[in-house]
């Protein structure tokens, strides 16, 4: 095969997929009712863990709790976003939340709410360093969204040695 086939061939094959993913994501949307939809939650759990790991309750009901409030801020911090972000993060995710998404986008193999934090972390690590702008976007918006939802919240200030804002007389 001659190098234009093999353009043509990655050019079609990145069609098909573009197709299929944005197909699966209208018909499973990461957000539902303006919250993180069940798959979402899946996805944005397990890269909350990975980003947030130091700042976490160790293991445990503690930790699972304050995951649980995570995910709270993330659908309080999503609802304030304009109707056209929160389609696309809808999209995203949507598209995240499949194996196929999840695989080609990310390079996890496992699903998300199976997948460890160490394997997690790598997988947004190599995202990070990667030469795919969309790659390099998606890391960002899951690294991004999990950080100011957290750090929103002045209960976790502490966590960081913050001790808030200085009243200015």
């Amino acid at each position: 095969m001659q190098r234009r086939g093999f353009l043509k061939l990655g050019v079609g094959a990145a069609v098909v997929i573009g197709v299929a993913g944005a197909g699966v994501a209208l018909i499973k949307p990461g957000l539902v009712d303006g919250k993180l939809g069940p798959g979402a939650r899946d996805v944005m759990r397990a890269a909350a863990q990975a980003v947030l790991y130091d700042l976490l309750p160790p293991p445990g009901a503690a930790r699972d709790a304050a995951l649980a409030l995570q995910l709270d801020r993330l659908d309080a911090f999503i609802a304030s976003l304009p109707a056209p972000t929160r389609k696309e993060l809808s999209d995203a995710l949507g598209l995240l939340a499949t194996a196929a998404g999840r695989f080609a986008l990310v390079g996890l193999s496992r699903p998300w709410a199976e997948a460890t934090v160490y394997e997690v972390h790598e997988a947004l690590n190599a995202m990070r360093v990667s030469t795919s702008n969309t790659r390099q976007q998606i890391y960002h918006a899951l690294r991004d969204l999990n950080v100011v939802a957290f750090f929103n919240s002045p209960d976790n200030w502490r966590s960081v040695g913050y001790p808030g804002p200085v009243q200015i007389p």
